[in-house]
């Protein structure tokens, strides 16, 4: 059985007082909210250990009061890109994944990058779908399934400029391509955002004021500093995300934005164009951990994460787990702006106690 702590509120409720936290008038939440996220083979593990043997998705986050639910468009268009056997290709953004076994489980590794060292007529000229070539059919269903809890569109994926070109042409050049603003690089990128700001346009014209909240990401951080410098961020990658954040306050949206390793370099700039909640927040990575966020940032910006699926989930034991997540839980709580996620996917080499153990205490120590 597992443990669940009292509720008063919805999801939806829960998380919207959340990111209300620095408004005048605040109303605090009942709990801090909770998020999920899990690679398949522990994620199988956990549901068994729930009482799910299916693995049903849905169940699972109903049993442990996960409070998040995205909605999209799935894609529906013409297929623009070669097939190669023996490996995956993504229908929307043409990259490339093998199915990699270790000991714990699977991954996907990417491959195959069909613009390295391709010409700049090439690059500037590489397929992006049409918006209208998404099925929008389901969002009204969507919304009414999920009416009770906090949904969001976009995704930690959203607006990315460095991984998604990455994965196209492997990250040492889109790295020195977006260091030199390389001008077909560039139109690419751009055709590339315009046409999921049109998704995202076409979701909100469906939507009807159901959406929550616009999730956004981009990993600027390696473990022990910046991926690229401020001045490079605010030349190429700062403009382009202001129009997303523009499209989402011109619907009274929230915006959280994903940035995995070091990045809280980037965190005024993003305070300065209207990001309300900062995601993953890698702990262990330089001026990342907790305390430094709060004294930082703290009263600027929601937290989303810091629960290290590289650290304490899978090297420690529940009672581990559970310590991190009160001190953690403890370090925010004043603040009123926490919301409790692993800081990425569960990796398939975590103990399933310490999973069990990591949402127990959420409700546990999360109450106001």
């Amino acid at each position: 059985m597992f443990n669940r702590t009292y509720e008063t509120m919805t999801s939806k409720e829960r998380v919207k007082r959340t990111f209300n936290f620095n408004n005048n008038n605040f109303e605090k939440p009942d709990r801090v909210p909770i998020n999920y996220f899990a690679n398949p083979t522990i994620h199988a593990k956990f549901a068994k250990a729930l009482g799910v043997d299916d693995g049903n998705y849905e169940k699972v986050l109903d049993i442990i009061g996960v409070d998040f639910r995205g909605i999209g468009a799935g894609y529906k268009g013409p297929l623009l890109f070669k097939q190669i056997d023996g490996v995956n290709v993504d229908p929307v953004y043409g990259f490339y994944t093998r199915l990699i076994y270790n000991e714990s489980g699977y991954y996907h590794d990417f491959c195959n990058f069909p613009l390295k060292d391709a010409d700049d007529e090439i690059i500037a000229n590489f397929p992006v779908p049409d918006p209208d070539d998404f099925d929008y059919s389901n969002i009204d269903n969507m919304l009414d399934y999920y009416k009770d809890k906090a949904v969001f569109i976009g995704g930690a994926g959203n607006a990315d400029i460095i991984n998604s070109t990455g994965r196209v042409m492997g990250m040492e050049e889109a790295l020195v391509r977006l260091y030199n603003q390389d001008e077909a690089t560039l139109i690419y990128l751009d055709r590339r955002l315009n046409m999921e700001m049109g998704v995202l346009e076409r979701i909100m014209q469906k939507a009807k004021g159901s959406v929550d909240f616009l999730w956004l990401g981009e990993d600027l951080g390696t473990q022990i500093a910046p991926m690229i410098s401020l001045d490079l961020y605010r030349k190429v990658f700062r403009p382009r995300h202001q129009k997303f954040i523009d499209f989402a306050k011109s619907y009274n949206l929230p915006v959280m934005i994903h940035t995995c390793g070091s990045s809280s370099w980037a965190y005024n700039d993003f305070i300065e164009m209207g990001i309300n909640a900062v995601d993953t927040l890698q702990p262990e990575a330089v001026n990342m951990n907790p305390k430094y966020l709060k004294e930082n940032f703290g009263g600027k910006l929601c937290f989303h994460g810091c629960i290290s699926t590289a650290g304490v989930l899978t090297e420690g034991n529940a009672n581990d787990v559970e310590n991190n997540v009160k001190e953690t839980i403890g370090i925010f709580k004043d603040l009123k702006c926490y919301m409790l996620s692993p800081t990425h996917m569960i990796q398939d080499n975590t103990p399933v106690e310490n999973v069990i153990a990591m949402y127990e205490a959420a409700h546990k120590c999360g109450r106001y």
